[in-house]
């Protein structure tokens, strides 16, 4: 288990970091902090598909044109 002394020993990364952090705050506070973090991966989960969905529409103009259909006809 890496402690706060082992900080100033070796560059840590960031997830390194947090696990050190988490390891120090209270225990009333960890729900809290649980919440949070899903929170960060829905939001994550959400933006990208937001953008997967907005360039699938601006594609889309070219996709169903007839030089495409007739591009991909054969296969």
């Amino acid at each position: 288990m890496i402690t706060r002394h082992d900080v100033g020993k070796k560059s840590l990364n960031k997830r390194e970091l947090l696990l050190i952090e988490v390891q120090h705050v209270p225990e009333p506070l960890l729900d809290e902090l649980l919440d949070f973090v899903e929170f960060l991966k829905t939001r994550s989960i959400k933006e990208r598909a937001g953008a997967a969905l907005a360039s699938e529409s601006s594609l889309k103009r070219d996709w169903l044109s007839p030089e495409e259909e007739e591009a991909w006809k054969d296969l």
